[in-house]
């Protein structure tokens, strides 16, 4: 298992001068928690938003050129040399923006955590999370003031996670690749710790898929303080993981095996993992919800149905 190590982020240039007045809040995922279904609604309901002043970045923006370079990629200029270019790039369409009277901008993408594909052969939850996010901040000029990270239970994460790049050619795990999955103690806290180290003074916002997977508008109140969000192009359902049946045809189609799904009906979920690796998994998980209830070190906040839940030694009543 690697870790890709990048240069150091350098500081801010000119460029991001005069842009201190924006209001920039990065949606970063986690893949898995309805982010597509998400962005969809920002995408239909971008015109509305202008209005408000409100300027969305979705994948369709965001994976169009505009961040190029932040991550460095193969070629012939340097990583540090790339992420100066790509910085001057988002500082002109920064500008540009505020022109036309965007005074808060979302930037929603999950790829800017990671991939979902790199945590399955990682064997752990975004490994380069920090690192990645770092540079993230560094190409909006230090300006985040907000990031917003959807996580949801481990076992759940991870069936979705192998069941789409099943489906999408990559192999069946094996058993041995399951039981390091589980046996990994990387959780969303870790991750969560490390994106609070990249973007010091950052508000972070913790919003558990179980809760907000179906509910875009919601969703959009809670990271831009939106009283009254658009409430069309909600019921979109995207990039949903496939079903059983549908992960033995794609299987069938390339000559692999069926049979190492597992039983179960065709149209059920597969779950990837035994009922001693499930009850691992969920008590991951139930211990990064008690960490977060608990206050997060005040690094985070987690909002529920009952609101958001600030650091505090005890969680409020009926938590």
């Amino acid at each position: 298992m690697g870790v890709t190590r990048f240069p150091a982020p350098q500081r801010a240039g000119r460029c991001t001068k005069g842009l201190d007045t924006m209001d920039i809040t990065l949606h970063v995922g986690a893949h898995r928690t309805a982010s597509t279904s998400f962005q969809y609604y920002l995408r239909h309901n971008a015109d509305g938003l202008k209005d408000r002043g409100i300027g969305v970045w979705e994948p369709h923006r965001t994976r169009d050129g505009l961040l190029t370079g932040v991550i460095p990629v193969p070629g012939r200029r340097g990583a540090a040399e790339q992420l100066r270019r790509a910085r001057g790039r988002i500082a002109m369409t920064l500008r540009l923006s505020q022109a036309k009277g965007i005074e808060r901008l979302l930037v929603s993408d999950e790829n800017m955590l990671g991939s979902a594909r790199r945590n399955l052969r990682a064997g752990a939850l975004y490994p380069d999370a920090g690192l990645r996010l770092a540079r993230f901040h560094e190409a909006f000029g230090g300006h985040v003031g907000r990031v917003v990270l959807s996580i949801r239970s481990q076992d759940s994460y991870w069936a979705s996670a192998m069941a789409f790049a099943v489906a999408r050619g990559h192999r069946v795990p094996g058993m041995r690749e399951r039981a390091s999955l589980v046996a990994n103690p990387r959780g969303w806290r870790d991750v969560i710790a490390e994106i609070a180290c990249a973007l010091p003074g950052a508000e972070i916002i913790v919003l558990p898929h179980e809760t907000f997977a179906g509910r875009p508008a919601r969703r959009l109140t809670e990271m831009m303080r939106v009283d009254d969000p658009p409430r069309g192009h909600g019921e979109a359902r995207l990039n949903r993981a496939p079903s059983l049946g549908a992960l033995r045809k794609a299987l069938e189609m390339r000559g692999g095996d069926p049979a190492r799904l597992g039983e179960g009906a065709d149209d059920a979920r597969w779950w990837p993992f035994d009922d001693s690796g499930i009850a691992r998994l969920r008590e991951a998980y139930a211990d990064d919800l008690f960490w977060l209830r608990a206050g997060a070190d005040g690094l985070a906040t987690l909002i529920e149905e009952t609101g958001p839940v600030k650091a505090g030694i005890h969680p409020p009543p009926g938590q």
